[in-house]
């Protein structure tokens, strides 16, 4: 009896040391999957275990390698719009899995940071998207379907993802990325097929995030942030202690007001901001740089003579805090709550002064969390505290423009290179998809020449991860915005005429000069899905405005030659946002008139024109467009 129950015991320890049959993250309940294609289905098992799935008629099978992955692939699957299941089993596993409601149609995957992270329904701090609420009620579209993958950041590629699909109901839309929404329901309507898009994306996040190693093998520079990563990942104290150190020189370098200068106070031009707040909530919209805060205390009589501590909540994106004009401390990271311990020796009897210097990168930006104390009180004693919440001064020294940006904290940033991609990316290639749509550039505008070779390098990463490099690329200009330099632009449209098989939807007319978050996304999504009906789907349809081509002086007149794609034309009738620059270099407005698929520029202060632009400005304003209703990109003539 005993050798019997042995015996049981250890068929039951084999038994639940089996592994169970996992499928990859992308594959779930209300799945679309692309049609016509090979579509690969992957997972893990015990090594040696076959795996079987079925699906629309096809049984596939494939056998678990030594490390328990497999993989196998279902051929040339016919459009439905009726939901089906798809099931995994396998030869020694238990139960089946089972996803039900699977589509087939055409899939794309929408990445980038914010304005495609902006869902269609209200966001607090942001304003809301254009007719947001009457489309979203009639959004009945179940045929329509979205995977949002989680934001998530790692170090090394990763196999899975938090990952879910979801049908698009009125009740649910107002939760999917407004763009790829508007996207995905025009090729709904134009195609008739299931449509399922695939979201990955995190605001102020830059393209070297989302770029795998192998991707961003050209730029030393990002090689050696992740290098530099991979070297501190165990020890995030040595590595937090190195970023400070860098970062304090880049302040030395760059933020034009000076620390003793900032202690001492006097001189600065001080706004009053009532804290805990996000930055832009408080009328700095968009604004990302240097800004010092400054509030006085009276010190209590029963506080001195003992070490206190500071508490500040969390600072967006890092700080250097000062009492008296003693550094207390300083830290990186936007939701890492900030305590210092103030010696008692550097206190005084009467008004004490605290000083922070807060940067932010990207995004939100301040010292923000009114969930956590904002206070001072007596280290290692709770009870009475001195609430610091209310109105501080406050002194923007730097705003972020064209300037040399400041090193990464990447130890904890989702703008570190490759985080994202290992995280968000990774684990979906290489779910089948018919292409890409991808709105981001905002957090690269401070290194625009860089970007112009950064974002190709994307574009053939990402290609090289489905293993397809004909893939559909298609890609958002950076909108008008008080914030956004014309240089981005440019980069931009240099990287579109450098790639083959992408477009880039302009968006000169649907830009806002104070906000970074454009409201109208509907026209973005619209011309995203022009742009896939020609180059995915072969319509015979203008998907772009203008394009410039060349020019030439003639006298003192400048001839701009462009491919129109139908005829030019300039709503309002008057053409606006053309200049032209002489021998001088400068710049000068010009009138600019229609001739044909040209146009022709003069100005009063320009003999012998040597460089031409359009549109050149942070909130760029143009109206030249062609017969379709599309609008021209800025450009300029010369380097920049």
């Amino acid at each position: 009896m005993k050798t019997s129950l042995a015996l049981l015991s250890i068929a039951l320890s084999v038994v639940s040391a089996q592994a169970e049959i996992e499928v990859a993250s992308p594959f779930g309940s209300h799945m679309v999957l692309q049609r016509e294609a090979s579509v690969p289905v992957w997972g893990t098992a015990d090594a040696g275990e076959t795996v079987e799935v079925t699906f629309a008629g096809q049984t596939v099978s494939a056998t678990a390698d030594s490390a328990g992955a497999w993989n196998v692939s279902l051929e040339d699957l016919k459009t439905s719009a009726e939901g089906r299941e798809l099931t995994v089993s396998g030869s020694s596993s238990g139960e089946s899995i089972v996803f039900e409601d699977v589509l087939v149609g055409e899939v794309w995957l929408c990445g980038g940071q914010s304005n495609m992270e902006r869902q269609l329904g209200p966001r607090p701090g942001q304003k809301e998207i254009v007719g947001w609420e009457s489309e979203a009620a009639a959004a009945n579209y179940p045929l329509v379907r979205e995977l949002y993958v989680k934001q998530a950041r790692s170090l090394t590629p990763l196999t899975e993802a938090d990952a879910e699909w979801r049908v698009c109901t009125p009740e649910t839309v107002v939760d999917f990325t407004a763009v790829g929404y508007f996207f995905a329901r025009d090729l709904y309507q134009s195609l008739g097929v299931p449509v399922g898009i695939i979201h990955s994306s995190w605001g102020g996040t830059p393209a070297e995030a989302w770029t795998s190693r192998e991707g961003l093998a050209e730029f030393p520079y990002f090689i050696e942030q992740v290098n530099d990563q991979l070297e501190f990942a165990g020890d995030p104290e040595v590595g937090q202690s190195k970023y400070l150190a860098k970062l304090e020189k880049w302040f030395e370098a760059n933020d034009s007001l000076k620390v003793k200068d900032a202690l001492e106070g006097s001189g600065i031009e001080w706004e009053p901001m009532t804290l805990p707040t996000m930055w832009e909530d408080a009328g700095y919209n968009g604004v990302d740089g240097i800004c010092w805060f400054q509030k006085s205390f009276d010190l209590p009589k029963d506080f001195r003579g003992k070490d206190l501590l500071l508490e500040l909540g969390a600072i967006d994106d890092s700080d250097t805090t000062w009492v008296n004009g003693h550094l207390v401390g300083a830290m990186s990271g936007w939701n890492t709550p900030r305590e210092y311990v103030v010696s008692a020796k550097i206190l005084k009897k009467g008004e004490n002064v605290i000083t922070v210097r807060a940067l932010d990168t990207g995004g939100g930006g301040g010292i923000w969390n009114a969930d956590e104390p904002l206070q001072i009180s007596i280290n290692g004693k709770s009870g009475s505290a001195l609430d610091l919440k209310g109105e501080w001064k406050s002194h923007f020294s730097t705003v972020f423009d064209q300037g040399p940006r400041p090193p990464q904290d990447l130890s904890q940033s989702p703008g570190a290179p490759t985080v994202l991609f290992n995280a968000m990316i990774a684990p979906i290639a290489p779910y089948a998809v018919k292409g890409f749509t991808f709105y981001q550039g905002e957090a690269n505008a401070g290194a625009a020449k860089v970007y112009e070779s950064l974002l190709p390098a994307l574009i053939s990463d990402w290609r090289k991860q489905w293993s397809d490099e004909e893939l559909p690329f298609l890609f958002v200009q950076i909108a008008p915005y008080e914030g956004m330099p014309p240089e981005i632009r440019e980069a931009q449209r240099q990287a579109l005429l450098a790639t083959e098989n992408t477009a880039m939807a302009v968006t000169i007319d649907i830009g806002d000069a104070t906000d970074i978050h454009p409201a109208q996304k509907e026209p973005v999504g619209e011309r995203l899905a022009l742009a896939a009906r020609a180059l995915a789907y072969g319509e015979d349809l203008v998907y772009s405005g203008p394009e410039f081509q060349s020019w030439k002086a003639d006298g003192s007149e400048a001839r701009l030659t462009f491919d129109a794609h139908g005829d030019l034309v300039a709503p309002g009738g008057k053409l606006i946002g053309f200049e032209m620059a002489g021998e001088d270099g400068e710049f000068y407005p010009a009138s600019a008139q229609i001739d044909g698929s040209s146009v022709v520029l003069k100005s009063d202060s320009v003999e012998k024109p040597t460089e031409v632009r359009y549109g050149w400005a942070n909130v760029a304003k143009g109206n030249l467009f062609n017969d379709a209703g599309l609008p021209a990109s800025p450009f300029t003539s010369g380097d920049y």
